[in-house]
């Protein structure tokens, strides 16, 4: 388990490692509001975006609570079966502070899994796996397999591992995005060796991200937030809805232990990445190849440079820099423009393009609708490759 420490105030530059790199200023970027080759000029409103936390109820709607389940008993022994203990043995270069000589030292680790199809496929975190040369997986019934790794990404703290069984009972993946803040939500896992341990709580918030969660600035990052009780051994572990099915992967922890501030991988995400670890053993990224800001963070100067009006509110990403030659400079894209849309999803928060555009596909032509000095726009921009695929390591 991932323990992270204060938030440390980041003012958006951390985008461009999600879209593409940066690029130098550029003389001329922002002349006028010519729109480019290829552009559809559109109404200048979207529609409204919805919360990325708790969904609001109708004005008239009645205020009540939704009765809890009397036992979270059942959900336990249904999901129990499924969860994995993970240990491992791997290596780690020391220097003897007396000869200055490097020797390898080794390491043991121990975190959690659950079971996702009957062919023994396993998803775990990175952190619990990625840097380990013996996996040992040890079921419900303690029984133990070899564990081989399938696939990783450490960008999103997600793995796979594959163990030689068949007669093993997978848990159902549910839909992270239909949890709301305030849903029950039930956790199981190894904290500190303690296997298979059960705790319950609600889910405190949704989109934390790299802002909210300090791990590696080159992450893709949209945690549920639990109060859950979650501690060193259970990364990797189930977090799961009453209906029994997984709605997340236990991964970091705010604090030194259950502080009750626990974080978790929507399943989502994981969802959409798994044909890809599956198949070829890791996540290959499309870009728009610029940097981006919060529009959010802008100054007041910024505003009117790019033709805001005073309170006006704009929801999206804005281009702090163009990567010349690039997919968005070929579209014609530019510094100050801003993103509002990728293919017709409203970006709420400037966080969301990165993974929008990363995982849309390289080669893939897409539809941003683009503000530029008070005017909106549809324009197709053909995605390129990330080129940076290999993120920093992981605490």
């Amino acid at each position: 388990m991932r323990t992270v420490p204060a938030i440390l105030a980041v003012a958006g530059l951390l985008g461009f490692l999600a879209c593409g790199r940066g690029a130098p200023r550029r003389d001329g970027d922002q002349q006028g509001a010519a729109l480019p080759p290829g552009a559809t000029p559109v109404a200048n409103d979207l529609p409204a975006p919805s919360s990325k936390g708790m969904s609001p109820a109708p004005a008239d709607a009645p205020v009540g609570v939704r009765a809890g389940p009397v036992s979270f008993a059942p959900i336990a022994h249904l999901a129990d079966p499924s969860v994995v203990t993970i240990t491992t043995v791997g290596e780690e270069a020391v220097v003897s502070p007396f000869t200055n000589r490097v020797l390898q030292r080794e390491t043991r680790g121990l975190g959690t899994g659950f079971v996702i199809d009957k062919n023994g496929t396993i998803l775990t975190n990175n952190h619990v796996v990625g840097d380990a040369n013996v996996i040992v997986v040890r079921l419900s019934d303690e029984r133990e397999f070899q564990g081989k790794v399938v696939g990783t990404d450490p960008a999103t703290d997600v793995a796979v591992v594959r163990i030689d069984a068949r007669d093993v009972r997978p848990l159902p993946l549910g839909d992270s995005d239909a949890i709301d803040v305030g849903d029950w939500v039930v956790a199981i896992g190894n904290p500190y060796g303690l296997s298979h341990t059960v705790s319950a709580g609600i889910v405190s918030a949704k989109g934390r991200t790299k802002e909210d969660v300090q791990l590696d600035p080159a992450g893709y990052y949209d945690f549920l937030q639990t109060d859950a009780s979650i501690n060193p051994g259970n990364s990797g572990g189930p977090l799961l809805n009453l209906k029994g099915e997984v709605v997340g992967i236990n991964s970091a922890i705010r604090g030194g232990g259950a502080q009750g501030i626990g974080f978790a991988i929507p399943i989502n995400m994981v969802k959409q990445l798994l044909p890809m670890l599956l198949r070829d053993g890791h996540v290959t990224r499309s870009a728009l190849g610029v940097r981006i800001l919060d529009s959010h963070l802008l100054t007041k100067e910024d505003r009117q440079v790019l033709g805001l009006a005073e309170g006006e509110r704009v929801s999206g990403a804005v281009i702090g820099d163009v990567n010349p030659g690039g997919p968005a400079d070929k579209a014609g894209l530019q510094r100050g423009d801003i993103i509002v849309a990728f293919e017709g999803q409203p970006i709420e928060r400037f966080g969301q393009l990165p993974w929008l555009a990363s995982t849309a596909g390289v080669g893939r032509t897409v539809t941003l609708r683009v503000q530029r000095i008070g005017k909106r726009f549809d324009q197709k921009v053909t995605l390129g490759r990330l080129q940076d695929q290999v993120p920093a390591g992981r605490p």
